[in-house]
């Protein structure tokens, strides 16, 4: 477990900052780049899980938790000590399934709204699939964890499914008119 004893250490003060087995690099190295991305979207879900059903709550908390350890891969280059597995990918396809089976299809695509809760999940969704791109550059420079990259390529999926499911099963979506104000 970790212990974090003092919150500041200076050693950041000047733009540089270390991984996981201790090499220094750029805070604007891209490998930080992702991690941030990554830590921005564990944010929004704290934010989302707020007003949530408890049931709804224990998903976004175990989600938070794969987004640390997926945050703990990132931070260990040459992918060393993977955290994120085929299990956690799996979880999220079975909670994409489950979700999506109440939901109606869809004939049109459907912008972020209807209900406060919708909304942010929709945010929380396009952080992920900005943390998703990060990661696919630097996947072109260093090797990263693949099932990192599938967790978030699902983990986009889950929240869209999740986004219409907070929008009353879909009855509250905002759909695109294409060309409705021409």
């Amino acid at each position: 477990m970790v212990q974090l004893t003092r919150i500041y250490t200076r050693s950041g003060d000047k733009g540089r900052t270390s991984l996981g087995d201790g090499t220094r690099r750029k805070k604007s190295d891209v490998r930080f780049e992702t991690i941030g991305n990554v830590d921005e979207v564990n944010a929004y879900c704290g934010l989302i899980a707020v007003d949530l059903p408890i049931a709804l709550q224990k998903l976004i908390t175990r989600i938070q938790n794969d987004l640390f350890d997926l945050g703990a891969d990132l931070a260990v280059p040459q992918g060393e000590g993977l955290r994120i597995g085929t299990n956690q990918v799996e979880f999220l396809e079975k909670q994409i399934d489950i979700f999506n089976d109440d939901l109606s299809p869809l004939n049109s695509f459907v912008l972020p709204g209807g209900t406060k809760a919708s909304a942010l999940m929709h945010v929380a969704r396009t952080v992920v699939r900005r943390a998703e791109r990060s990661m696919v550059l630097l996947n072109e420079y260093e090797l990263v964890n693949g099932n990192a990259l599938k967790y978030l390529n699902r983990l986009s999926d889950l929240f869209f499914v999740l986004s219409r499911h907070l929008n009353d099963n879909g009855k509250l979506d905002v759909l695109w008119v294409p060309g409705a104000n021409r």
